[in-house]
């Protein structure tokens, strides 16, 4: 072997391992950065799906309220004859008033102080429409709604837009 070829080898030799370990290390650098990108990836679609899910019981809960006041005024007259102070109707809207506002405060919770703010007016109008519902006829408990139902669409719009939008 020559001379020339012996330092070659031992240039190879040396660096090569070098090489391989460098390759490793970008490889391993890599494959953390995807798996970071993964993980987050997996957070945002649990969280979006989380606040779907939240905002779907919204809905329903919103609607809850809105029969519960419904049956509070179709049976008006006989709570006010048989004189007791929350007809079992009535405890069932103020749960359901409870549930809406629970359920509110969560999702508010995840979002700006403009949002909050809705979720409270929200909370206080469907509380005083279930009230008035004790007075109302059947064919006025959609018009003590009215309020409680622009708050209502108008959150409901941003629920969704919240959750459909890419970072969260």
């Amino acid at each position: 072997m020559s001379e020339r070829e012996t330092k070659v080898r031992a240039i190879v030799i040396t660096y090569f391992p070098m090489f391989i370990a460098t390759l490793s290390l970008v490889t391993s650098i890599y494959n953390g950065y995807l798996n970071n990108l993964f993980v987050n990836l997996i957070q945002r679609n649990v969280a979006r799906s989380e606040y779907m899910r939240t905002c779907k019981d919204v809905i329903d809960a919103y609607f809850q309220v809105k029969f519960r006041a419904s049956v509070v005024s179709r049976n008006r007259d006989s709570a006010r004859a048989d004189g007791a102070t929350m007809t079992p109707d009535q405890i069932e809207a103020a749960n359901a008033v409870a549930r809406l506002g629970a359920l509110g405060t969560y999702l508010a919770n995840l979002r700006d102080e403009n949002v909050r703010v809705r979720y409270t007016e929200l909370s206080v109008a469907v509380a005083k429409a279930v009230n008035d519902a004790r007075q109302a006829s059947p064919s006025e408990v959609e018009k003590l709604f009215e309020p409680a139902d622009r708050i209502f669409a108008d959150l409901n719009a941003d629920c969704v837009k919240t959750a459909l939008d890419k970072p969260m």
